[in-house]
């Protein structure tokens, strides 16, 4: 392919996606890169990816933010989980929290002592053995866990934030360290003829800008990737089928949760992520069970407090490009693909596939093979963060809409199903590879979603009966105790992190 070297590199759209990828570029490339990113004020964005997981503090701290420093100027708050609602029944309810549950024990996770101690009668759930999930539960929050390292870790946290805040604060960081931020509109893309590769984008006012690389955040109509490339796209509609969006910012009410809800409705789910100056909302829908008034309607039904602007719709298909990187262009953020927010991994995916373009930066042209194998580890990462989505629609006792009924009869992909019958069989969880959910996280879902291993692992019986009551039972102790010397939530967030002005 390509052998000309890598100088300039030009980011086509802002948000969150363009100016995280500035900022990545900018701080772990030297000066011999000439970074520009092209952006139109009178092009918006979508802006509602304003929940985490926690692996946004490794690119923060890549970055050298202040913590505190990032979190007032982009109204944020911390989050310990992810709240199911109704998902499995009407009136059930679970959480998906963040960090460890327990401790595991010789050479057992955790979880497999916890099926045992159910049936023999034991009555607590799987979170009232997670640190996160009872400090979420109780409103409560504090960075670091007193807690003696041999019983239980440290807590582990994401953020809520506001992302047009956070696309504002990475552009200051990014233009202080040389990128220049283009306004204006783009009207062509100019290729060259004998390879197709991108050379330069025209603006409304005549100007190009040239470029060795382009880098596509342009959002879904992925003007470079798409428009431009005709790369295509995989529809995953059939598996994930909501397809709409409704997304209302409320007045923030009295509830000042460290987690993220998430309450099902009859023809998709319901966000809620408190800010601190608000809390975003929004409906995730299939457009064939509900129309968009109905949707509407339904969300502003719900919403904590008092509605500050009027829904404001989205449409989008589930999928993904058939490559991310295509010739000297590399999507991110919406322009790479959709999987609906529902365990908070859009921020995530833009970060990982910067992370993953600087382990395969093209320094002296470009090759054939580094593009392979950046295309098939974001394919895998996506295909595996699907199937965790699509776990929540199939594993359901709902039957009360049409929807739920066309979810829990749905056909599923063959990854997805070993997983579940391996679950369902003997409480056993395999990950493959650098697969982003762990353990833990499926540990969660599985039983959230009622799956309910027939049996436990045998060496669980080791144990007498005294000694696993007293394991628990110590478990359970410790949490309580760190809990309790928890200070509240909203209480951390004024004392550490309160919002500035804006």
């Amino acid at each position: 392919m390509s052998e000309r070297p890598i100088r300039e590199i030009a980011i086509v759209g802002g948000g969150t996606a363009g100016w995280m990828t500035a900022a990545s570029l900018a701080r772990f490339l030297d000066s011999r890169y000439r970074i520009r990113l092209v952006e139109s004020d009178e092009i918006g964005i979508v802006g509602v990816g304003e929940a985490t997981i926690p692996q946004i503090q490794l690119f923060n701290t890549a970055l050298g933010l202040d913590e505190n420093d990032f979190l007032r100027q982009t109204h944020g708050t911390f989050k310990l989980g992810i709240q199911f609602v109704d998902w499995l029944r009407p009136g059930h309810a679970y959480i998906h929290a963040f960090g460890q549950i327990g401790r595991a024990l010789g050479l057992l996770p955790f979880h497999q002592y916890w099926l045992r101690y159910r049936a023999s009668g034991g009555t607590l759930g799987i979170d009232a053995f997670s640190l996160n999930a009872a400090a979420a539960l109780q409103s409560k929050f504090t960075r670091q866990s007193k807690a003696p390292t041999a019983t239980l870790p440290p807590m582990t946290y994401a953020f809520h934030f506001d992302a047009s805040l956070y696309a504002r604060y990475l552009r200051q960081y990014a233009e202080a360290r040389g990128v220049a931020r283009i306004e204006g509109k783009i009207v062509q893309v100019k290729q060259c003829e004998a390879d197709g590769f991108i050379e330069s984008v025209v603006l409304t006012n005549g100007e190009q800008v040239t470029g060795d690389l382009f880098i596509d955040c342009s959002g879904f109509r992925g003007l470079l990737i798409e428009q431009t490339l005709k790369t295509g796209y995989d529809d995953w509609s059939h598996l994930l089928p909501c397809d709409r969006a409704m997304a209302v910012p409320c007045a923030r009410g009295r509830e000042f949760t460290p987690y993220t809800r998430s309450t099902a409705r009859p023809a998709g789910w319901q966000w809620r992520i408190p800010l601190q100056h608000r809390t975003g909302n929004g409906y995730v829908y299939c457009s064939r069970h509900i129309s968009d008034d109905e949707a509407a309607a339904t969300l502003l039904a719900n919403l904590d407090g008092e509605a500050l602007a009027e829904p404001r719709p989205l449409r989008f298909v589930t999928g993904k490009r058939k490559q991310f990187w295509n010739r000297n262009c590399v999507a991110m953020g919406l322009a790479s693909g959709f999987l609906e927010p529902l365990e908070s991994t859009s921020i995530h995916l833009i970060q990982s596939a910067i992370s993953r373009l600087l382990a395969f930066f093209p320094g002296d042209g470009f090759r054939q093979a580094d593009i392979d194998e950046y295309n098939r580890q974001s394919a895998f990462e996506i295909e595996r963060i699907r199937d965790f989505l699509i776990l929540h629609y199939k594993a359901v006792e709902r039957t009360d809409t049409s929807f739920w009924n066309d979810c829990r009869n749905m056909p599923i992909p063959e990854e997805l199903e070993r997983k579940l019958q391996l679950f369902a069989a003997s409480g056993r969880i395999v990950r493959h590879n650098d697969e982003l959910f762990t353990e833990v996280g499926w540990l969660q879902v599985l039983l959230g979603q009622g799956v309910r291993p027939a049996s436990y692992h045998p060496l669980a019986d080791q144990l007498t009966s005294g000694q696993l009551a007293d394991f628990m039972s110590m478990i359970r102790s410790v949490i309580d105790h760190e809990v309790a010397g928890m200070p509240s939530h909203a209480d951390f967030v004024a004392q550490n992190c309160h919002r500035a002005n804006s």
